[in-house]
């Protein structure tokens, strides 16, 4: 099971970070892993498919520790929201009953739960003993009539980054292109398209909203990477006619791989604000090659951006010149600083410890060329930059809610634990509500005010 050690997607062509020797695409070094190890990468990526069984494969604290992490909503309960380990103990290691545990518990699963397919997930403690997962996997597969997919994650092979690679590479090794789709149906005679969204998790179910205006558009999903996705749908992917990247840098191989094997044109864009859900829409009908296809996109465009500036109007009023503090990373680095200026905010910094080149160059085309990009996530660092510029709230992550809350500062959670949608037309009308709420609280007046029974220094008043 050494395979993660020799692979190529350590040295990604599409990532500039390899010539940065970040850990993301360079062999890991102590402690480069304490953002999430491989094994952690490669759950994010796969966990919000639906319809399969996601079995551990090692010590039960390796299932507990990051366990649907990302807020994705699904259409339906799923196994994903069941946490299945082989829970392996010491007298199993020593004894070297590991690929007979996982045998055994797909046996398990497909008796009770009778899934589209089963993955396993190898972590460090398997990898170092040397289990055979793969053999392991044919004999289950053959015993129990289930697909059965090995993904060999352990977390020491890397950052949580290459776990993210090595969870697409496996989908279109061993899954893309063993199923074809359903014929498209036409629409009022129209031709519908199929296109394919690679590295969309439905945080919060944003995508849902996006997807009735592709439908409307005559455009078919065929399968989303993967968020509320189904396993069926990821077999069909190589017959998609386009690919979308979606604020997931992470996942650039997968886009590579289809269009290196299925010929499938992509591209990276992001339904963050109004102006980039718009042109990636736009870019979605010009590129599948259909006139009246953009006819009918160019008149859905003009109507929902109607509908949404009339609906903003009332908190531009109260957001305009407003100062914040964006600190996240990849895409979203630059996509809702365009979200956020969309409001009339001012982005006095953003985050871009994950950001590309591509995504510095489009900060600096929505900032300036002055733009502070902020690469050390310091937390005294980041509120020194908050007094410095003024800033009204920060705009980031939820481990960065702490550092803003005791400094007393509006905060909101732009990252995957959040609980908003804030993609598309209807997600900037969330966006807008929640930061609204944030910093109109009445609670930041109490809190920075002096007590009742303080003196003017601060000090308790005695007697």
């Amino acid at each position: 099971m050494k395979q993660a050690f020799d692979n190529p997607l350590k040295d990604e062509p599409l990532c500039e970070h390899n010539h940065e020797g970040k850990s993301g695409c360079r062999p890991a070094k102590p402690g480069a892993t304490a953002g999430g190890c491989a094994f952690d990468g490669a759950q994010i990526a796969l966990l919000p498919i639906a319809d399969v069984a996601h079995l551990i494969h090692g010590p039960i604290g390796c299932a507990g520790s990051s366990w649907d992490n990302r807020g994705s909503f699904s259409s339906t309960p799923g196994l994903f929201r069941l946490g299945m380990t082989t829970d392996l103990s010491e007298p199993d290691i020593i004894m070297g009953r590991g690929e007979s545990k996982v045998v055994a518990a797909v046996g398990y699963i497909q008796e009770h739960y009778h899934p589209a397919a089963v993955f396993v997930y190898n972590t460090c403690v398997p990898a170092m003993e040397g289990d055979d997962l793969n053999a392991a996997a044919r004999l289950a597969q053959e015993r129990y009539q289930v697909p059965v997919i090995v993904v060999d994650a352990a977390g020491f092979y890397g950052s949580k980054n290459l776990g993210n690679r090595i969870a697409g590479e496996v989908m279109v090794d061993k899954v893309v292109g063993t199923r074809e789709p359903a014929p498209a149906p036409e629409i009022e005679g129209r031709k519908v398209h199929d296109i394919c969204l690679i590295g969309e998790f439905n945080i919060a179910g944003e995508f849902w909203p996006i997807q009735k205006l592709l439908d409307e558009l005559g455009i078919r999903v065929l399968a989303s990477l993967s968020g509320d996705a189904r396993f069926a749908e990821i077999q069909t992917m190589h017959r998609s006619e386009l690919n979308m990247v979606v604020c997931s840098r992470s996942l650039m191989n997968v886009a590579r791989k289809l269009e290196e094997r299925y010929q499938t044109p992509w591209f990276e864009g992001s339904f963050y604000g109004v102006r980039a859900t718009s042109e990636s829409l736009r870019y979605i009908a010009q590129h599948l090659n259909d006139g009246e296809l953009q006819v009918r996109c160019e008149l859905l465009i003009q109507r929902e951006e109607a509908r949404v500036e009339k609906a903003l109007q009332q908190y531009r009023e109260r957001l305009t010149g407003k100062r914040v503090l964006l600190y996240t990373g990849g895409v979203k680095s630059w996509s809702v600083v365009s979200a956020l200026q969309d409001l009339g905010m001012e982005v006095v910094a953003t985050g871009t410890r994950k950001s590309t080149e591509a995504d510095k160059a489009k900060i600096r085309e929505l900032m300036g060329e002055d733009a502070m990009m902020l690469e050390d996530p310091n937390p005294r660092h980041l509120l020194d930059i908050c007094y410095h510029y003024h800033a009204d709230m920060m705009v980031a992550g939820g481990r960065n809610r702490y550092t803003a809350l005791k400094a007393r500062l509006p905060f909101l959670d732009i990252n995957q634990e959040r609980e908003n949608a804030y993609a598309g037309y209807n997600g900037m009308l969330e966006l807008a509500r929640q930061i609204c709420q944030s910093l109109e609280s009445p609670i930041w007046p109490l809190v920075r005010n002096r007590a009742s029974w303080q003196t003017a220094s601060g000090r308790i008043a005695h007697g």
